[in-house]
């Protein structure tokens, strides 16, 4: 049990004896909810798997405005090796009526797994807020993808920052509703 519910447990346990109101069902929630996503976390604080539920399950209420002012989508992909659905929190722009995210992996040599998934199968899902649709993804062609970047980066300027740290020439996916 976590540390610092155990004792605010307690503390609830002696006020009780004390004859002071057990906690009532609101709190009871707030920290149910506080254990499943540490530090009651912020929109701004959720990372990976936990972005991607809370995302979810509130249908973008929690999860789509993020850091910086960065709006967030969720992509699945089917896993290349699995065949088991993914899904991954992505930063993206919309560009007309498609939408557009990087496949940065914070600058590392190697692309990350969800583009790798895409890659061995392109037709996808996409949810923005509470849409979730088929998408088609494709990578941005070379004539494209200085008007991309550029968007991009406005969006998320650590974007310019991780290609400056790799070889890899980091591509922009442009996911196109089917």
């Amino acid at each position: 049990m976590d540390p610092a519910f155990s004792m605010a447990a307690t503390a609830c346990q002696g006020r009780h004896r004390e004859g002071r109101a057990h906690l009532g069902r609101a709190e009871r929630g707030r920290r149910a909810s506080a254990r499943r996503y540490p530090s009651a976390m912020a929109q701004s604080e959720l990372f990976g798997d936990a972005h991607v539920q809370r995302y979810i399950e509130t249908g973008g209420e929690e999860g789509y405005s993020w850091r910086n002012g960065t709006k967030i989508l969720v992509l699945f992909t089917t896993g290349r090796k699995s065949g088991e659905e993914r899904a991954n929190a992505l930063i993206f722009e919309p560009d007309g009526d498609d939408y557009l995210i990087v496949a940065s992996k914070g600058g590392a040599p190697q692309p990350p797994a969800w583009f790798l998934n895409l890659e061995a199968e392109p037709t996808v899902e996409v949810q923005v807020k509470d849409d979730r649709f088929k998408a088609n993804a494709r990578i941005a062609t070379d004539e494209e993808k200085p008007r991309m970047w550029k968007k991009m980066a406005g969006a998320w300027p650590d974007y310019d920052a991780y290609q400056q740290k790799t070889d890899r020439q980091i591509p922009i996916v442009v996911l196109e509703r089917i």
